[in-house]
Formats: structure tokens, C-alpha cells, sequence
């Protein structure tokens, strides 16, 4: 099922939660709606399910507008970050809850939803537990039973808010792959809100980006990360070097470097700049052979990991974060105190705050 938001604003009180929202999350395609908490991105997750009420625009399910349709007329899975569990009610009596309280006319008969409990307890792979209850669970089990309950009624969409935000680091990493995996199985529409880049990065089909109440960019994982469309979505997404400068003679000129001017940047004579450069486009060298290159000394190096993170200060005390390989740093033979020269492979250029 397709889920479209057309034009959709939303306020609370004075504050502008919503202002007038765009967005199509294609069918059977996991989106993900990414952006820093207060951006609008639960809200828009409440309204698309019916927990909350839009003041203006419309809600589409496979071009039908379901703007004024109760929760149960939508027909939505939703899973919490807190699990919801009833804690008095073993795994399997959970995931059966949403079909025993049905109305009579529609609800399955007792082997029918024994049936379907089974199957989707081996889909999230909790069979063995089902006669267990909540505190009994790890963390990312729990989870996983949530998101077994939301299937269990066989919903025409899927919500997901923060549904591992309460885990640890490794536990996230662990069933963000594992739902990605589910997903490509059961292919149900879905609309997963995060503040986790890494993780919408990696579970997403697409991924929207949003910013006090809008929209900032949407597109695949990669055309966001390699091609942000804006300051916010730059500082937004993973690590990155910010440099200030200005336009001249068809560069940018940083300090007493003279950075490459992309596309039209070249052409905004005398504008004031922000150069952009992901640590793994930054080079180290021993000698400066351009005018192109940052000087400054070794400040710290990190070699945990398959990748060292190098941070060098210039003579500015801006400090500049670079990420080389191993066998790189090892080579170069690099140690705190080095006096060393960086260059950028590559570089975005926001000029006046527009993306060029």
C-alpha cells in the first residue's frame, strides 16, 4: 500500500510542528524519516496512523484519503520504542492479543490465530520463548515480540517509532540488519522514524530528512549521504570538516588555501562560502606541493579499528579530523608533533546557504 502526505501542517500551541509536509513512501518500501528531535518526525508518524490530528492537508492510502479514518479503519501496525508489552501475558499471548479482541464477525478461530501466532514467532525467531513473559526477554527480544504483535493483525502499513532507541549500541546494530532482512521478506509498507543516520542509512529504501517541521531532502541512502542538499543535511549526516572562506578569481579561498570551486561557486565572485569535506576525502602528506593543501601538526591518532582518525591542527586552531587506512598511517610513519600538509580529493561549496 502506498502512503502519501500531501501538503500537511500541524501546530501545537505557537510551535509549528508541521509545515506543510510532502512525502510518498512507495509500496512495500521501508522509509525512513531522519532528522534531531522536535524536527516534526514523530508527529508526522502520529498523524499518518491517526494518533494525532492534522490541521491541514490530506493522508493517502493507495490514493484513497484516509484524513478523517479512525486508527482501526486505517488498518496500521505500529511498534514503540518501549515495547508496549503486556507484561502479565506470555510472548505468545501478546502476539495473539491484537486478533483474540477483534469483533466477533472477524475474528479467527482459536486454530487459526494458534497458526498464525507460530508462524510469525518463527519469522522473528522467538518460537522457543513464546511461554515466556516480557521480564523474562532480553531488550532486542522484546522488540521483537512488538513487532510480531503489529504483523499479527496483518496491517496495510507498518510504523516504527525509534523501535530500538532504548537498546545498546550493539544490540541496534544487531536487529537493525535483522529487520532490514525481515522486510525484504515480507515486503509490507513502512515508515520508520530515527535519529540514528547510521541506522537509517543502512535499513531504509529511502530517506527523508526533516528540519523544523519540513522536509530538507529525501532520496535514496546514498544520494543523501554523497550528495546533501544543504548545510544541515551535511552537518546531519556523519562526521564532516567545515571550512569558512570566500569566492575569489573562481575559488575558495580558506586561510592561505585556495580550494577547487564546484560547479557554479566559481562563478559567485566575492560571496562569502562554507567548504564542506567528509574525513575519508582528506589526504595527509609530508611536503606541500600546491597551494591547495591545510598546514598544521599531528594533534591525536586513533588506531582502533579498521580506519585511523587523525585529527591535525592548523596553525588557526581549527582542528581537522582525517581518516586514512592502516596500512596508510603505517607507511607514512606518522606520530603526535608532525608538522604535515592536508589536501581534500573532494569538497561541497554552500554559497549564501544554497547548495552548488
Amino acid at each position: 500500500m502506498k502512503i502519501e502526505v500531501k501538503n500537511v501542517s500541524k501546530k501545537f500551541g505557537q510551535f509549528d510542528a508541521l509545515r506543510d509536509v510532502s512525502i510518498i513512501v512507495p509500496s512495500g518500501e521501508l522509509v525512513s524519516l531522519l532528522g534531531p528531535s522536535g524536527c516534526g518526525k514523530t508527529t508526522l508518524l502520529r498523524i499518518v496512523a491517526g494518533l494525532e490530528v492534522l490541521d491541514s492537508g490530506n493522508i493517502f492510502f493507495d490514493d484513497q484519503d484516509a484524513s478523517l479514518k479512525s486508527v482501526r479503519d486505517r488498518q496500521v501496525g505500529f511498534v514503540f520504542q518501549h515495547y508496549a508489552l503486556f507484561r502479565h501475558m506470555t510472548v505468545f499471548e501478546n502476539v495473539a492479543f491484537g486478533l483474540k479482541v477483534r469483533p466477533r464477525k472477524r475474528r479467527p478461530d482459536a486454530h487459526v490465530i494458534e497458526k498464525k501466532v507460530r508462524e510469525l514467532l518463527q519469522l522473528v525467531q522467538l518460537e522457543p520463548l513464546s511461554g515466556r513473559f516480557p521480564d523474562q526477554l532480553s531488550g532486542g527480544q522484546r522488540q521483537r515480540v512488538a513487532l510480531a504483535r503489529a504483523l499479527a493483525v496483518e496491517p496495510s502499513v507498518l510504523l516504527l517509532d525509534e523501535p530500538f532507541g532504548a537498546l545498546d549500541a550493539s544490540v541496534r546494530r544487531e536487529l537493525r540488519r535483522w529487520l532490514r532482512r525481515l522486510h525484504d521478506e515480507i515486503k509490507v509498507t513502512s515508515l520508520f522514524v530515527t535519529h540514528d543516520q547510521d541506522e537509517a542509512l543502512e535499513v531504509s529504501d529511502r530517506v527523508i530528512v526533516m528540519n523544523k517541521g519540513r522536509v530538507e531532502q529525501e532520496g535514496t541512502p546514498a544520494e543523501v549521504y554523497t550528495r546533501p542538499s544543504s548545510p544541515f543535511v551535511f552537518d546531519f549526516l556523519g562526521n564532516v570538516n567545515l571550512f569558512r572562506g570566500r569566492v575569489e578569481k573562481g575559488k575558495v579561498r580558506v586561510g592561505s588555501a585556495d580550494l577547487e570551486a564546484p560547479g557554479d561557486a566559481a562563478s559567485q565572485e566575492n560571496r562569502d562560502a562554507l567548504v564542506y569535506v567528509r574525513p575519508h576525502e582528506l589526504d595527509i602528506h609530508k611536503d606541500a606541493t600546491s597551494n591547495t593543501m591545510f598546514e598544521g601538526v599531528i594533534h591525536y591518532a586513533n588506531s582502533a579499528g579498521p580506519t585511523v582518525r587523525v585529527e591535525v591542527k592548523r596553525d588557526d586552531g581549527q582542528l581537522l579530523e582525517v581518516e586514512l587506512s592502516r596500512d596508510h598511517f603505517t607507511r607514512m610513519g606518522l606520530v603526535r608533533g608532525d608538522r604535515v600538509f592536508v589536501s581534500a580529493r573532494e569538497s561541497s561549496v554552500f554559497v549564501d546557504d544554497y547548495a552548488i
